[in-house]
């Protein structure tokens, strides 16, 4: 046993081997572990990487909220012009429909103009025979200074002279009546004042219009504008002049414009007077202070393609501040043209 264990230890590992069982010989040997490169610095380069743009991310939503004044609270403003006839009588011609676009100048209705050409014609006749008889009785007058007194009293010739004179005033009055008679008939064809549209017609054919009853509203196409109601911290980063976009609630199309003015008064609840005169004070909490929101007048220099604006639409207002240097001129951005809103 001793000697086959001295020659164990004399042969070579080679020799070993090769009288190895033949599955043994085919077993790959075992290789040393592989020391993986430390990767401990890729999470945290990672995560700073996030946490910096986050914190980009954070500064420029903060830049937005505190350094452009915006606000939710905005409305599109526009005139609306409310038509009363100035005559009286049946309508007979009604050529518009409600929300129609007219212009300035288009025919909206015509009231019965029959009872007022028959004005026009009686007040005709009247300023003809009041001319004559002023005439007349300016001639007799003329003739009566140019007698002795002899031949008539002075007493008849001032009486001549006061007829003359009464009768120039009475055509004068028939002129008046006259062209006033004129007015009402053209008033018969009631005509748009603005460019805009038909609103809430509620008038039809064979109505009959009283005088200074409101039977058409039109709305001024060419004055809309928008109120932007900011808070009055806001106030202090608001100019004249400084451009304004203008997010409207039914469109995604972004509306330019720019601030043109700033209101200078609200309501105060506070100054309201009772029934004694003493002013009405509201109790508030110390430690609650709302701030008041100010109507900032936007005027709107650009409205894109497609968009219809109304009047109450709900609408959100950035302003974006100009440079100083801007500001110190006083005078607005060169506005855009603007696109039609018909």
């Amino acid at each position: 046993m001793g000697r086959k264990m001295a020659d164990t230890e004399l042969r070579s590992p080679q020799d070993v081997a090769l009288d190895a069982p033949a599955a043994d010989r085919l077993r790959t040997p075992d290789l040393a572990p592989r020391r993986r490169p430390r990767t401990h610095f890729l999470p945290f380069l990672i995560t700073l990487i996030g946490v910096a743009i986050a914190a980009a991310f954070g500064r420029s939503m903060w830049q937005v909220y505190m350094e452009a004044p915006w606000t939710r609270d905005g409305t599109v403003r526009a005139y609306v012009v409310t038509i009363a006839p100035q005559v009286a009588g049946e309508i007979v011609k009604l050529p518009v429909a409600d929300n129609q676009f007219v212009h300035r100048g288009d025919l909206l209705m015509v009231i019965d103009p029959t009872d007022y050409k028959i004005a026009v014609d009686l007040a005709q006749a009247a300023v003809e025979h009041a001319q004559v008889t002023a005439r007349n009785a300016e001639r007799e007058a003329q003739r009566r200074q140019e007698l002795t007194k002899l031949a008539v009293t002075k007493e008849e010739k001032q009486t001549y002279e006061s007829n003359a004179i009464a009768d120039q005033a009475t055509y004068q009055q028939a002129v008046a009546n006259l062209n006033q008679a004129r007015v009402n008939l053209q008033r018969t064809e009631i005509r748009s004042p603005v460019n805009g549209y038909v609103t809430n017609l509620l008038a039809q054919l064979g109505d009959y219009a009283t005088v200074g009853k409101n039977l058409i509203s039109l709305v001024d196409a060419d004055s809309f504008w928008v109120d932007g109601y900011f808070e009055e911290t806001n106030l202090d980063r608001i100019h004249k002049g400084d451009p304004a976009t203008i997010k409207l609630m039914g469109y995604p199309q972004i509306v330019r414009g720019h601030v043109n003015s700033i209101a200078r008064a609200i309501n105060v609840a506070n100054a309201q007077p009772n029934d004694l005169g003493l002013a009405t004070v509201n109790p508030i909490f110390t430690w609650v202070r709302l701030a008041q929101r100010i109507p900032v007048r936007i005027h709107i220099d650009q409205v894109p393609e497609g968009v219809h604006l109304v009047a109450g639409m709900t609408t959100t207002v950035q302003i974006e501040p100009r440079p100083h240097a801007d500001r110190a001129t006083g005078s607005p951005p060169p506005a855009p043209t603007v696109v039609s809103r018909q």
